[in-house]
């Protein structure tokens, strides 16, 4: 935490001193063209935002769980940029912390345990709740190492903010000085879209960090090239981040990137030989890839851990439901679930998986090669959409183990399974089983019973009574909590057999604890009871504060604040994330979905530059009312009526009432930007109004998604009523010119 805070101190010395150092320029040094200038700066800037949110939200693991305050780090630093246009540009502070991370994260040392540390240390408070103190003692040790862990985590959400400086600089700069503001908005939107689409599409092509730090130097060294000094040390910088990763210890790990996280293969040995694979995913221990097939069972008994064959938890659904005719496995990850409905005489399997690198990985790697059946069908897509979407009918229905280490977007906090596990989720999937079918959930509770609470009562309110609950085993070190219902003829069934019925009898009685359940509102599984977390309570409260030091570090006080658009940028800010996170719902919470998402968004925001470029005097409060109007419309619209089965009409509806609010933000703030002539004051205020939207998203924790529609409409609520009174200001005969120049 030392060393953080000395660089950081060095790197904000440029911002005290006057530049005289070849390693700071002003814009104006570049001499590349504005248009070019403001199209490399705008796509660098989203390329390396999404570039440090997915790789260090996988390498550094508390991040995964708290990314949102990674893409706060890089608004932070965005918006004081632009109010650091007329400043010396420093390059170190580009440069400087990619190294910094890159050696943090990859090279062994203090710094490196330290980050390990933080999960353990913040996760101690995973359980307390901001607003629910007498659920759970806290402890003087416990508050200790929350505290410590913000410690270690603050510096490094501020050498992210750094980072951004620079970039902010630039953009702030070229749209300031452009002859046509509009114009060179709708240059900076579009080539945002340009680097999103770039970062996606070497995400989709299995790239690694390695290659995402390349491509990033090349379009940082194109925006430099004309400086020699910066140019280089841009070069340098970007280069030594990348070869940095080269040392990185996978610890004998074959590592592979998806789309989705990082994902680590390791070798199981068996008398020195291989018999099978771990799978990892961002650091945590995911799978066990397993060989059960009846000639390697037979070979090696002990792999059961000394039970028998069919009372192993792959192969216990089909104790319950045998030789179903057709069986859907939802997160079927290598193939395990897959290739224990094939041993055991399934006639048809549909394999639901949202990962395509892990599905290939099973293809290669599983040793029962359970995807390279004709009966198996792969469908690579989110589980929720699936069975949102599906109209097939089950004998046998498999949750298989679904845990996800990763959220579902870089601009909201859900995660990829959070819509799994909600009531209308298992409604929905209930409506895939026949009448006759078996329905499990597998879930590794372990010491949260809690978690088997929340299960209980989403399975009871789905089929109207009781699951049978048990813990069961997998050989090979892999375990999990059943809960199975469905047909109570089938299981009474089943429990006839007596060596089931005595298994099942010692495994059951464990305990729960009652919990709210989740709902697509509040769709947070991974959280006790509605409520802020302690650790993102905490960590939330420190952000705010280390941005108003920031913010005062560098001259911003509330009267330079331009109110107005510091409230559009929170509104938007909350706006995109439910946008994003109504949008994974109804699509699925995969990167396609994202990625056209936020396409859109920036389309519409380019649409309406171009209404204003068209009709410059186009009325800012009719603006304003649509906005007013759609969000209402969000509100009352129950999120479960659109799900049209017409894949077209379900697009087509859900754009137009969930999107179109944006763009009627995207007239107002073109309109009020250009009023006030494109200052880079302006931009940085609404960006710093972004990052207090990123800290209040997570109110939903508390409060749910469909409240957060309520501070949409009071954040543009008071953005109209700040450009109101600041319109009465301007036009107000008692001010002098002087008072009125900064608007």
């Amino acid at each position: 935490s030392l060393a953080c805070a000395g660089l950081i101190l060095f790197l904000l010395r440029p911002l005290t001193r006057a530049p005289g150092s070849p390693l700071t320029l002003q814009p104006c040094d570049l001499a590349t063209s504005s248009t070019v200038g403001l199209i490399l700066s705008s796509a660098l800037g989203l390329y390396l935002e999404l570039l440090l949110i997915r790789w260090i939200s996988s390498e550094i693991r508390i991040f995964a769980y708290f990314k949102n305050f990674v893409l706060i780090a890089c608004f932070l630093g965005f918006g004081l940029g632009c109010y650091l246009t007329r400043r010396a540009i420093s390059i170190l502070m580009l440069g400087v912390p990619l190294v910094f991370f890159s050696a943090a994260i990859c090279l062994p040392g203090p710094l490196r345990r330290l980050i390990d540390a933080l999960p353990p240390l913040l996760g101690a408070s995973s359980d307390l709740y901001f607003f629910e103190f007498g659920t759970v003692s806290i402890t003087g040790s416990l508050i200790t190492g929350l505290v410590t862990a913000a410690l270690i985590a603050l510096p490094l959400f501020i050498l992210i903010a750094i980072t951004f400086i620079p970039i902010g600089q630039l953009v702030g700069w070229y749209l300031e000085t452009a002859s046509n503001g509009i114009r060179a908005y709708s240059w900076n939107v579009l080539a945002s879209l340009a680097g999103i689409a770039l970062y996606t599409a070497l995400c989709f092509a299995d790239q690694p960090p390695i290659v995402w730090m390349l491509v990033g130097g090349v379009i940082a060294v194109a925006l430099f090239w004309r400086a020699r000094w910066p140019r280089w040390a841009t070069l340098i910088a970007f280069a030594a981040a990348a070869i940095l990763m080269l040392f990185q210890d996978t610890d004998r790990a074959r590592v592979y990137w998806s789309p989705y996280q990082k994902l680590a293969v390791r070798p199981n040995l068996l008398d020195g030989k291989v018999v099978g694979y771990s799978l990892e995913t961002n650091g945590s221990w995911y799978q066990n890839v397993l060989n059960l097939s009846p000639e390697f069972v037979k070979a090696h008994p002990k792999v059961t851990g000394g039970l028998p064959p069919e009372l192993n938890a792959y192969n216990l659904p089909y104790r319950f439901a045998p030789q179903p005719t057709k069986v859907l496995v939802l997160g079927s990850g290598m193939g395990n679930d897959v290739a224990a409905a094939l041993r055991n005489g399934s006639g048809g399997v549909t394999a639901v998986e949202i990962d395509p690198l892990i599905v290939k990985l099973g293809r290669g790697l599983h040793p029962e090669h359970p995807y390279a059946s004709p009966k198996v069908r792969i469908i690579v897509d989110d589980a929720r959409s699936y069975i949102q979407n599906s109209t097939e009918q089950y004998d046998l229905i498999v949750f298989s183990l679904l845990d996800s280490h990763t959220t579902a977007s870089h601009f909201t906090n859900i995660r990829i399974d959070n819509y799994v596990y909600t009531r209308e989720a298992f409604a929905a999937a209930k409506r895939l089983l026949r009448p006759d079918g078996v329905f499990m959930v597998k879930f590794q509770v372990e010491h949260r019973p809690w978690i088997a609470g929340r299960l209980h009562e989403l399975l009871t309110d789905a089929f109207g009574f009781e699951p049978l609950q048990l813990e069961a085993t997998a050989g090979y070190q892999s375990w999990g909590r059943f809960f199975i219902t469905g047909s109570k003829q089938k299981i009474v069934a089943a429990l006839a057999d007596p060596r089931l019925r005595a298994y099942v009898r010692s495994r059951i009685g464990m305990p729960m604890e009652a919990v709210a359940m989740t709902t697509d509102d509040w769709p947070y599984f991974y959280q006790r009871n509605p409520g802020l977390p302690m650790s993102v309570a905490t960590i939330s409260l420190l952000l705010i504060v280390i941005s108003l030091l920031a913010a005062q570090r560098i001259g911003l006080g509330f009267a330079e604040l331009r109110l107005e658009f510091f409230l559009l940028g929170a509104g938007f800010m909350l706006l995109e994330a439910q946008i994003i996170s109504r949008m994974a719902l109804l699509f699925g919470t995969t990167w396609v979905v994202n990625s056209v998402v936020i396409a859109v968004l920036l389309l519409l925001i380019v649409a309406a530059n171009a209404i204003v470029a068209a009709r410059p005097r186009i009325s800012v409060d009719l603006a304003y009312a649509g906005i007013i109007v759609c969000v209402a419309v969000n509100y009352l619209v129950p999120i479960q009526s659109l799900f049209y089965r017409s894949f077209f009409t379900r697009a087509t509806v859900a754009t137009l009432i969930l999107c179109l609010p944006v763009f009627f933000a995207g007239i107002v703030f073109v309109r009020r930007f250009a009023a006030a002539s494109f200052a880079a004051e302006a931009i940085g205020s609404n960006l710093l109004g972004a990052l207090a939207g990123g800290v209040a998203e997570s109110l939903s924790l508390w409060l749910g998604f469909r409240a957060l529609l309520a501070v949409v409409a009071a954040l543009y609520l008071g953005a109209w009523v700040a450009g109101r009174s600041l319109a009465r200001f301007v036009r107000s005969p008692s001010h002098t010119a002087e008072e009125r120049a900064p608007y």
